[in-house]
Order: structure tokens, then C-alpha cells, then sequence
């Protein structure tokens, strides 16, 4: 009886302890681990009665969680000695550490574990032990760790550290989670043998800020090279950090030796950073730039660019020696549509002197452009109805050297509104609430100048300021149900702060280079506030007819014509006539005429027409489409096709005047073929015949010579877009379709690879593609897109009876080719039919080299001709490991 209870008492313990320790198999989870388990000696089906019994010690396991754990293949308890043994895929967890091996064992004595990998079949090392804590996580061959000091030794280390690797001979991790390293390498290489690595003898990893290390040199492919650094020193923050912008150097053969490119970035805070940069050369040029970009989500986003460049080529006192100041401010800046919903603010500034884009070009198509544009928006709405505008414009011709300024434009309008329609309208709407009124409000003061005149007192007399009021009173109904007719009154007046008046004067002397001029018109400018009015009544009926042509059998299915006829009547009074006031007189005598001219001549809105208009016009809109059966889905819906979009005659009698009433009848038309082929015409005609002097005559060409109409100018554009790709789509697609993520390289083809140019070496890393066994990869994406245009004008000479004619052809080309996944070049040039002459072409090449990359753009004739030649890392971290041969566009020289 004591036997069977001492039995009974002894299995239920065992039993106790089992299922405390046991975990359980096949990825299942193990059980937490109690800190006063007790270890008991293991025991088997046979022979427990014979056993002694057996002593439980105490353990010093103190830990502060459960530790879980679980195996694909085996799990083994050593009770009595207080040890785990994990096999095949194991994985360990405890608080916010997780361990990943072939093989664990997990010791609750010392609360320590150790993990290693197990050979397969063929002998290869299996299953290393992969581990994570935090945000470190490292692989290496063989691991000890204790769960209680937090402490442990690694063999064979290989851990990410932001952009970089660390590898390491031994490791110990420290309870500060500081990393010790001893002889170790750090590389941006992903590969497990890297092609290159900074080696050193000891280095410490503080987590998030940075590696330092002691001695230390530039291995590249296991071969040691003579570059080395007392110390090393490697940022290891995630995200943005400040720190100083290392400088690239080389010699430019008219700027000498340089420095190019340093100086700081500040990491201001999460919403905005900053960057100054400069450049400095032998020969007295030197630059700065200043750059910021700011972002608050789903509020706004910009960013600021500003340069200021004292350029010098060339030696003084020798021939092509210049000397210039240039500056350049970028400004872009853009609400998001989430911020406000009725107020809104945009920016987009690009300014600058007049050789900023060809000393301290931003991109290749600084090049192409000899124009600045700039606009600053503000705009707000109200209930719907009211808008109001702001702006601040700036374009600039840094050809002619022409400024133009809107300083500011401003905008205020209140939408078409019914002021006789009832809120609540029982029965049939009467007609008077069918009356609707819009207003418009416009002011704007301009200036246009020469560049050097700009910021002197002269600018500011230049300025030329108006304000406009547009009001207009509109009928729309419809009549029989088939016509469409609207009337309505115009009014618009013009507010200007000075008026101009003209006179003969008899002692004004003109000195030209081949003759003096005695006498001429002085225009003098009245100050004083004077109002422009002028209105004017129209009213217009249009329709439209549909003819409609079907077909049972061939492709097409049907050809509709929809014709819109209109007829309009505009008429208006002489605002010319004195009782306005609006228009002057003065006497010339070299012509002994009376000339008439308008005191708002110079007014930035004009003033109101001279000459009485009663006006009856008339166009006709055609548009011609057709639908063809779809062949690929008989019983899916026609394809529509335009044949042409639209194209319109219109012309006009005048009957307020005394002859020439007829106006010149006008021809336009544009449609789309293939859906890139783009053609548009217009012509004029006119009903007159002409004197022998070229001026048109009250008579009728048909009674001169029995000709309806008389050409007077023709107008053809043509233009053609079209691309090509291969049939796997864009090399971007492609990629995607491999499970890979664009490169920098890729991201950038095609342009200049300069970081002086472009600002930001960083690059990301690709994962290599595949090639095909033979070699040669078909699918490689290649893109090639093609621009043509072609303009062709005539104008008849009626003086010589002669049709001049002119036009103007360029063709554009550009693309890129993927030779293989790792080559690829990209090329853009062009050609101008009218100089006979390539204009703009550049290559560029770029080669995957895994961890390193190469690119080379050449630039081969014209004013910008240059070459740029790179071989560098990838990472941004280690972004100034690289070699660059180039020559610069103001060298004059190439290769």
C-alpha cells in the first residue's frame, strides 16, 4: 500500500514537472519557463520502481518573463540538469529578444543558451543562428548569450547596420546593447563575401548613433590598398542626420584646382531640413548654395533653393577672360487638398541673372531654355459664389534680357447667379427668372523692362496699373424644342491713375545716323484718376442637325455627322465720338492729316473700339465619327472612332458700315489619327479684290476675276508622338515583375550623374537579375519615344501676286536600352531641319556593378560638349568612395 502511494505521489510530480518544462513538438509552442522550476532526473517507461528516490535541488533561475521556444524536428528536457535542447528550425523567444538556429540549447542554471548551426547532407552549415534585439538583429556561426547580465559572445558575425554591414571575427553584445567588434570590416556590400570593406581591428556599435573604430583601410576585392584613416567613423542613425557634406575635387582647365559641392546639412527637426553647400576654385571663382525642404502631412510641402556665384574663366588680360555675379532662387511650394477647402496657396519661383544657367546649370535642360517663370497664387471662395485671386507673376528672357513683372494680378468674380428665380417655384417658371448675371473684377500692375534697369528709380515710373469691371445681364431659352437661343447686355469699365495726350510739336529735332528730322509727336502722360465705359448688346440661336449612315456588313458599323449651325448679332456704339471723350485729335502736317488716337492707348486693359459695329455673324461646326465592330469580343460594345473632332467656318457682316462689310471668312480644323498623330489648319479668305497697291476695294473678287474667294494665309501644324517599348513594358515594369526595386542608378538615367548638378548621391542597392542559361535575355526592356513636328504657312503677296511659303520640321528622339539587366544606355538628341543641324544629344551609359555602380555621360557637340566618367558605392553612407574623370562645358576642351 506505502509502495503504490509512494508511486502514485512520485508519478504525479514527475508529471507536474513535465508538463512545466516540456515543449511541444512541431512548431508548436513551448510552455513558459517558471523562475523556480525544479530540475527532476529523467525517467523512462521501464524500471521506475527500481530507482531510488530522487533528490530536488533548488535553481537559481531568475528570470523577469516567460521564455517560449519551439522546434520543427525535436525537442529534449534535461530535467536533471535544468537543460533545453531545441533541433531543426528552432526559435526562441523572451521579452524583446528572438532567436532563430538549427540548434539551441537552453541552460536554466546559468540561464544561459548557445546556438549554432548543423550541417545537411552535403556538409554545408545550416540554419546559423539569426539574432534579434530591439532594432539589432545580426547572423553569425556560433552564439552564447545570458538572459539574466544580458550579455554575450558571438563567432562569425554578419550584422545590418543601417545602410551598411558589419562583419565580424568576434562579437560580444554588451546589457547597454553597445557592440564590441574585433576584427571586423564594415562595407555596403550585401554579399557575404563583400567586394570591398573598410577593415579594422576593434570597433564598438552604439545602436542608432554611430560605429567607431581604430585604425583602419580600404580592402577591395581582398586586395588591401594604401588608403587608410587613423579611425573610422560611420553614421548608424536611421533617418535623417546632420553632419558636414564632403567636398569632391578635381581641375577644370579654365577655373583651375577645385573643391566642389562640401559643406553642412542640418536635420532641423521632422518637418524641415537645411543644406549649404559651396564651391571654390583656384582661380578666383567660388559659389554657395542654400537648400531647404519642408513638409507638414496634409497640410503643405516645398522647398527652397538659393545660389550666389562669382564665376571667372580664363586668365586677366588674356582674350576670353569673363568675369560675372550670378544668382539663382527656387521657390516651389503646394498646399495639399486636405488643408482647406476653399482657401488655397502656391508657389512656383525659378529666377535668376542672366548666366546662372549657363555658369551653375541645375539640369540639362537648363541648356535648352533661355526663359524664367514665376507665379505665387492665393485664392479663396465663399458660399459657392464669390472667388477672389491673388497673384505675383515674373517672366524673364534671358536672351533679350527682358523682364516682365505682375506685381500683383488680382482676381474677383461672383459666379452666374438668378437674382428673379424664386426659392420655391409652384408650377411653370416664368420667363423673367431664366435672367441670370455674372460679374468679373480684375486689377493688375505691370512692368516691362530691360534687366539692368530693373531696380532703379526709371522701374518704378514704368509701372503701368489698371483695374476692369465685367458685368453681364444674360436671357437663355430654348425655342421649339429644337433651337437654343440666348441674349444679353455687356458692360465693362476700366479705371487707370493717368491718361496720355499728344501733340505736333514744330521744335522737336531727330538726328538719325542718315538724316535730321525737324518737328514729331510728343506723347506726354496726364496723372489723375479717369474711368473707360463701354457696353455693348448681343444675342445668338444655334441647333444642331445629326446624319447618320449604318452598314450591316465590313468593319465599320456606322458614320455619324453632327452639324452645329449658329447665327449671332452683336451690336455697339461709336465710342469714338466726342460725346465720350475717350478719344483725341491733333493735327499732322507732314501728312496734313488729322489724327485721331485714344488717351487709354497705353492703358494696360486698352480702351474702348473706336467705329460703330452692328455685326451679324454665322459659323458652322462640323464634327465626323464612326464606329467599327470589335473584333476580338463580338458581342462587346463598337469601338468609336473620331475621324474628325471638329472643324469650322465662320464669317461676319458688319452692317454699321459703309463698305467692306463682309469680313474675311475663316477656316479651322484639327483632328487625331492613331491616337498620336495630331493635325490642326486654319485659313483666311477674303470675298474683295485688291488695288494694284495691295488694299482691298469695295467689289467683289467673283466680278474681277470669277473667283468666289481670295487666300489669304494658310496655317499647317502637324504633330507626331510615338513610342516604342518592348513588349514586357518599361524597364521599371519589368523589374517589378521580378521582385525587384529600382535602383538609384535606373531612377536617374538619363540625366547628369554629377552630384554637383544634382545634389544627393544616394543611391539604393538592386538585387541581381538572373540571366538566361544561353546568355542572352530576349525581355529585356528598351523604350525609344519619337517627337516630330512640322509647321507650314503661305501668305499671298498681293503687291508681287506671289504665295510666299515657309515652314519649320524638328525631330526629337530619346530613349533608353537595357543591353542586359546590368547595362543599360540611355540617349536623347535631335535634329533641326530648318538650321540643318542635330541640336541637343547626350548618352548615357550605366553598369550595375552590385554594390558599385558606373555611369558615364557624354555630351558631344554644341556649347554644353562634356563628359562625365563615375565609378562609385552605391550607399549614401559611403557615398565619397568614388572616382570621377570630367570635363566641364566652360573648359572649351574635350578628352
Amino acid at each position: 500500500m506505502c509502495t503504490n502511494t509512494t508511486f502514485k505521489i512520485f508519478l504525479l510530480a514527475s508529471f507536474f514537472c513535465i508538463t512545466i518544462f516540456a515543449g511541444e513538438v512541431r512548431s508548436q509552442e513551448g510552455p513558459a519557463m517558471s523562475p523556480d522550476s525544479q530540475a527532476v532526473q529523467d525517467t523512462t517507461e521501464l524500471g521506475i520502481l527500481d530507482e531510488p528516490p530522487v533528490r530536488i535541488r533548488e535553481t537559481r533561475v531568475m528570470l523577469d518573463d516567460k521564455v517560449t521556444y519551439s522546434a520543427e524536428d525535436t525537442i529534449f528536457h534535461d530535467i536533471r540538469n535544468s537543460r533545453v535542447y531545441i533541433y531543426g528550425n528552432a526559435d526562441l523567444q523572451y521579452e524583446d529578444i528572438q532567436l532563430q538556429a538549427a540548434y539551441i540549447e537552453i541552460d536554466f542554471n546559468t540561464n544561459e543558451l548557445y546556438a549554432r548551426g548543423l550541417p545537411d547532407t552535403a556538409g554545408v552549415i545550416q540554419g546559423k543562428p539569426l539574432f534579434r534585439e530591439g532594432m539589432q538583429s545580426f547572423q553569425s556561426d556560433e552564439l552564447r548569450y545570458n538572459f539574466e547580465t544580458r550579455r554575450g559572445r558571438t563567432i562569425g558575425v554578419i550584422t545590418e547596420e543601417a545602410d551598411g554591414y558589419v562583419h565580424g571575427e568576434v562579437v560580444k553584445l554588451q546589457p547597454s546593447r553597445e557592440v564590441h567588434v574585433a576584427d571586423g570590416k564594415y562595407t555596403t556590400c550585401s554579399d557575404p563575401d563583400p567586394h570591398f570593406h573598410i577593415a579594422f581591428r576593434r570597433a564598438k556599435i552604439i545602436p542608432n548613433d554611430k560605429i567607431v573604430s581604430s585604425f583602419a583601410y580600404l580592402v577591395i576585392m581582398d586586395v588591401p590598398t594604401p588608403l587608410f584613416i587613423p579611425f573610422g567613423f560611420f553614421p548608424n542613425k536611421r533617418g535623417r542626420a546632420s553632419g558636414i557634406l564632403i567636398p569632391s575635387y578635381g581641375e577644370s582647365s579654365n577655373r583651375g584646382f577645385y573643391l566642389e559641392n562640401g559643406g553642412f546639412y542640418w536635420g532641423i527637426n521632422d518637418y524641415v531640413d537645411m543644406s549649404l553647400r559651396g564651391d571654390i576654385f583656384s582661380r578666383g571663382s567660388w559659389a554657395l548654395r542654400l537648400g531647404s525642404n519642408y513638409a507638414v502631412r496634409y497640410r503643405y510641402s516645398g522647398n527652397l533653393h538659393l545660389s550666389y556665384a562669382i564665376n571667372v574663366l580664363g586668365e586677366q588680360n588674356l582674350p576670353g577672360y569673363e568675369r560675372s555675379r550670378d544668382f539663382r532662387i527656387q521657390w516651389s511650394h503646394s498646399q495639399a487638398p486636405q488643408a482647406h477647402p476653399s482657401r488655397s496657396f502656391r508657389a512656383s519661383v525659378n529666377a535668376g541673372s542672366r548666366q546662372a544657367s549657363r555658369f551653375n546649370p541645375i539640369s540639362d535642360d537648363d541648356y535648352l531654355t533661355n526663359t524664367f517663370s514665376s507665379n505665387v497664387s492665393y485664392s479663396r471662395s465663399w458660399a459657392n459664389r464669390y472667388n477672389f485671386s491673388a497673384n505675383l507673376r515674373h517672366s524673364q528672357n534671358t536672351q533679350n534680357r527682358m523682364v516682365d513683372l505682375g506685381l500683383p494680378e488680382i482676381t474677383f468674380g461672383v459666379n452666374q447667379f438668378f437674382p428673379f428665380r424664386r426659392s420655391q417655384s409652384p408650377g411653370q417658371m416664368r420667363w423673367y427668372e431664366n435672367i441670370s448675371v455674372n460679374y468679373n473684377m480684375a486689377a493688375r500692375n505691370q512692368l516691362s523692362i530691360v534687366d539692368s534697369l530693373l531696380f532703379t528709380q526709371d522701374a518704378l515710373n514704368r509701372f503701368r496699373s489698371g483695374a476692369r469691371h465685367e458685368m453681364r445681364a444674360n436671357y437663355d431659352t430654348r425655342l421649339l424644342n429644337h433651337f437654343n437661343f440666348n441674349t444679353g447686355i455687356n458692360y465693362s469699365e476700366k479705371w487707370y491713375l493717368r491718361t496720355i495726350r499728344r501733340e505736333w510739336d514744330e521744335d522737336l529735332i531727330t538726328i538719325t545716323p542718315t538724316d535730321t528730322i525737324f518737328g514729331g509727336v510728343v506723347t506726354d502722360t496726364i496723372p489723375g484718376f479717369r474711368s473707360a465705359r463701354e457696353f455693348n448688346f448681343s444675342s445668338g440661336i444655334s441647333t444642331q442637325l445629326f446624319g447618320l449612315m449604318q452598314f450591316t456588313r465590313g468593319p465599320v458599323t456606322a458614320v455619324r455627322h453632327r452639324v452645329v449651325p449658329s447665327v449671332s448679332f452683336s451690336v455697339r456704339p461709336d465710342f469714338a465720338d466726342p460725346f465720350w471723350g475717350y478719344y483725341k485729335e491733333y493735327y499732322d502736317p507732314v501728312r496734313d492729316k488729322v489724327v485721331q488716337y485714344s488717351i487709354f492707348e497705353q492703358g494696360i486693359y486698352g480702351g474702348p473700339p473706336s467705329g460703330q459695329s452692328g455685326n451679324i455673324g454665322f459659323s458652322i461646326n462640323n464634327n465626323l465619327e464612326m464606329k467599327v465592330r470589335n473584333r476580338r469580343d463580338p458581342d462587346g460594345e463598337d469601338r468609336k472612332i473620331s475621324l474628325i473632332d471638329n472643324f469650322t467656318v465662320s464669317g461676319g457682316y458688319d452692317l454699321a458700315r459703309d463698305s467692306l462689310n463682309f469680313s474675311d471668312i475663316r477656316l479651322s480644323g484639327r483632328t487625331r489619327l492613331f491616337g498620336n498623330f495630331d493635325i490642326s489648319y486654319s485659313s483666311s479668305w477674303t470675298p474683295y479684290a485688291r488695288n494694284e497697291e495691295g488694299q482691298l476695294i469695295n467689289e467683289f473678287i467673283w466680278n474681277t476675276d470669277r473667283k468666289l474667294l481670295q487666300l489669304n494665309n494658310t496655317r499647317w501644324t502637324l504633330n507626331l508622338n510615338y513610342n516604342l517599348r518592348s513588349g514586357t513594358g518599361s524597364g521599371r515594369q519589368q523589374n517589378q515583375r521580378n521582385g525587384q526595386q529600382p535602383g538609384a542608378g535606373e531612377r536617374d538615367f538619363g540625366r547628369d550623374m554629377d552630384p554637383a548638378i544634382n545634389g544627393n548621391d544616394g543611391w539604393e542597392e538592386e538585387t541581381p537579375q538572373a540571366m538566361p542559361t544561353n546568355g542572352v535575355d530576349y525581355s529585356v526592356p528598351w523604350n525609344i519615344s519619337f517627337s516630330y513636328s512640322f509647321n507650314y504657312n503661305t501668305r499671298y503677296q498681293f503687291a508681287q501676286d506671289r504665295m510666299d511659303r515657309s515652314y519649320m520640321q524638328n525631330l526629337g528622339v530619346r530613349g533608353d536600352v537595357h543591353l542586359t539587366p546590368k547595362w543599360r544606355i540611355g540617349f536623347r538628341t535631335g535634329y533641326d531641319f530648318d538650321n540643318n543641324r542635330l541640336t541637343f544629344t547626350s548618352i548615357d551609359v550605366y553598369r550595375d556593378l552590385h554594390c558599385w555602380e558606373m555611369t558615364f555621360n557624354w555630351i558631344p557637340m554644341g556649347f554644353q560638349k562634356s563628359y562625365t566618367f563615375t565609378i562609385r558605392v552605391k550607399s549614401s553612407v559611403l557615398q565619397d568612395l568614388k572616382l570621377t574623370r570630367r570635363t566641364h562645358h566652360l573648359d572649351r576642351g574635350f578628352f
